[in-house]
């Protein structure tokens, strides 16, 4: 690992175009984060979810083509509609992953809201860049959710 002022942490902003109670909703709820969580093409088979400090949450995700794997992990913080922590765990790690907390702060903007994402730690800046394309994906989908 490297020093801690050295840590490889992942930042990213979205403005969306919702109101930050639709926009957290979309997080909160199993049914809505089934229909646009993970990146481009991926399919959400399972979700189980329980979005209170200390609840759990698991995510299968099946990419296109290959077989689904699952996200695990904890809340942390939540805070309707101002802010969601969980730690964010792969059930078959990667060799390069480590357990990580990703924390999303939605900021009221009227009509719409800006989402603050701030992931860490990563091991490898490679780990860290698969995440940001990730990540960006399923922005990607969930401003054509919460659009709808």
């Amino acid at each position: 690992m490297t020093p801690h002022d050295e840590e490889l942490i992942l930042e990213l902003e979205r403005t969306l175009p919702a109101d930050r109670e639709r926009v957290f909703g979309a997080f909160a709820d199993s049914d809505q984060l089934a229909q646009w969580w993970g990146p481009a093409g991926f399919e959400i088979p399972a979700v189980d979810f329980d979005p209170r400090v200390g609840g759990s949450y698991r995510i299968e995700m099946k990419p296109p083509e290959g077989d689904a794997f699952a996200l695990v992990g904890e809340f942390r913080v939540v805070e309707p509609p101002e802010r969601l922590a969980f730690a964010f765990v792969w059930e078959q790690p990667d060799a390069d992953d480590v357990d990580m907390v990703a924390d999303l702060t939605f900021e009221d903007r009227g009509e719409s809201t800006r989402l603050a994402l701030r992931q860490r730690p990563f091991k490898t800046e490679a780990r860290r860049e698969l995440h940001r394309e990730g990540w960006s994906d399923t922005l990607d989908k969930l401003a054509a959710h919460v659009r709808d």
